[in-house]
């Protein structure tokens, strides 16, 4: 049975807020300066309070930490950085206790440099069956010392590196990502019954799904042909790129569904950057993943008709396939909404305006810890960045460092309660008193009381219901859609405008003589 079988019993993730956790920003339970699982169990309260359904954990599996948990070496133990299993029970069951769902993020396309695969393939010779579960190639050119194609990183720089071997010229191995993060062959069964062992792991100790990393990754294209382009930008990539979106990566999928239908109430969310409708709806058909993530609204600038184009098209992107729709603003890989909106107190306006748009629309809704907070991305020192890619790109990109840094929680000066040692492993701005929950909890005009009202609203559900996002008329510059009985109504224009008809329910802005200021969006009744 799937979800697509039982439209008046949809499962629990159908409609469901999901709360990003990046574990090393979130919560300090130890004073090592670095957030945990006990730091995460601590504040179930808050997370129960705010009203999500579910949390999604970025990785906590053992880790050297080259890419902050997405290099693993063992996938079924917790990295002492962030505890231990006996801590990640814990947080299940406080979790459960509390009515919240948990998953947890799996890495399925690579292992790091350091796992024990890796280590005996380094050791083993040229076409030994250790070699075989990675990509390892002799190279071009005299003595093989050109790389096996001309694939890139998406970090930046060559995807090959070359190994020294005990005897002759040394191959090759393929890198996706960081050099520590060698792609693993999935034409390899072994790998898959890794992988299924990792899944049954953590389901058997009561986690409630996956999100699974590079989810259009794992299958490569037979004989590893050039890329057609290699001036692609960092961190993303085409449609017709062959390092992704092969075919055979759905077998992949149908094989880790029936693993996962093994436990009925289980859900896989895949991070699927896939451009074109009809391709991305493949990885939801019935026996693949049950959501995928749709990064067009993340994408589309504060516009009435680019947002208009980003949820049709997510809408009409799961359509086929009868399945739900996700939506976010931010993640740990994108800069946040309030500095993408423009920054300052437009950005925040706007942030808070698309918050409503996001939390009104129909399917899963993914907020990352710190979104609720208004927090603006953070421009650190070149000394204090640790994302491979400012490395890898020879300093000239950033990174993602500036949306992860730990969370403001109380207090007048950092690390505003999220540790107990000043040295928190980003820095946190001396200016972020406004932002903590402590003082937004008390602010009725805050971001923290736009979600929880927002929340309580879409939980309740009385208006909220429906599968169905209706357009009404607006004037250029605005745009306004009824769901069930509730109607979202954005001003993205320059001047106020009227609202619709119907009995405030909230807003992200006050609202004075029925008029709805710009960059602020209501609900109405």
């Amino acid at each position: 049975m799937t979800a697509h079988d039982h439209p008046d019993h949809a499962p629990w993730w159908t409609d469901c807020v999901f709360y990003q956790v990046y574990p090393r920003s979130f919560a300090d339970s130890n004073s090592d300066g670095v957030g945990d699982l006990d730091g995460v169990t601590a504040h179930l309260d808050y997370l129960r309070w705010l009203g999500v359904d579910a949390l999604w954990l970025n990785p906590v599996m053992v880790s050297p930490m080259a890419d902050h948990g997405y290099d693993v070496a063992d996938p079924r133990d917790i990295d002492p950085l962030f505890g231990d299993l006996a801590a990640l029970d814990r947080l299940v069951a406080a979790a459960h206790e509390r009515g919240i769902k948990l998953t947890m993020d799996l890495v399925p396309n690579h292992t790091s440099s350091a796992h024990p695969w890796f280590v005996e393939a380094l050791a083993a010779k040229p076409g030994s069956p250790a070699r075989d579960r990675y990509f390892f190639r002799d190279g071009k050119g005299r003595d093989g010392q050109l790389p096996p194609n001309n694939w890139v990183s998406i970090f930046g720089g060559p995807a090959w590196t070359r190994v020294i071997e005990a005897e002759g010229p040394g191959q090759w191995y393929l890198h996706l990502f960081d050099v520590s993060q060698p792609d693993l062959n999935w034409d390899n069964p072994e790998v898959f019954a890794d992988f299924e062992r990792t899944l049954r792991f953590w389901m058997d100790r009561g986690v409630d799904g996956f999100r699974i990393d590079v989810s259009h990754g794992m299958a490569k294209p037979p004989g590893l042909p050039d890329m057609p382009v290699t001036d692609v930008k960092l961190l993303a990539h085409q449609d017709d790129d062959p390092r992704f979106n092969r075919p055979g990566v759905h077998a992949i999928h149908r094989a880790i569904r029936r693993v996962i239908d093994d436990y009925p109430d289980a859900v896989s969310v895949g991070e699927v950057w896939v451009h074109d409708n009809a391709a991305f709806a493949e990885y939801l058909r019935p026996d693949e993943l049950h959501l995928a993530f749709n990064f067009r609204l993340l994408q589309a600038d504060f516009d009435a008709e680019e947002i208009r184009s980003a949820i049709d098209n997510s809408l009409a992107a799961v359509a086929s396939v009868g399945a739900s729709a996700t939506w976010a603003l931010e993640n740990h890989d994108v800069e946040r909404a309030v500095t993408r909106y423009g920054g300052g107190a437009v950005g925040l306006d706007r942030a808070n305006a698309m918050a409503l748009v996001l939390l009104a629309l129909p399917g899963a809704v993914f907020v990352y810890n710190g979104q609720e907070l208004g927090l603006p991305n953070v421009e650190l020192p070149d000394s204090a960045l640790q994302d491979p890619v400012w490395e890898r790109s020879g300093h000239t990109e950033r990174g993602r460092d500036g949306c992860r840094v730990p969370l403001p929680w109380s207090g007048d000066t950092p690390p505003f309660g999220f540790s107990d040692n000043p040295h928190t492993w980003l820095p946190i701005p001396a200016d972020w008193a406004q932002h903590t929950v402590e003082r937004q909890r008390s602010e009725p005009g805050s971001t923290l009381s736009v979600y929880r009202q927002a929340l309580a609203i879409r939980q309740s559900r009385e208006e909220l219901a429906g599968r169905r996002v209706d357009w009404l008329e607006t004037p250029a510059g605005m745009l306004a859609f009824r769901r069930g009985g509730l109607v979202c109504v954005l001003n993205a224009g320059d001047s106020p405008v009227d609202l619709p008809e119907g009995r405030l329910l909230l807003s992200s802005a006050p609202v004075a003589g029925g008029l709805l200021p710009p960059n602020a969006a209501a609900w109405l009744a």
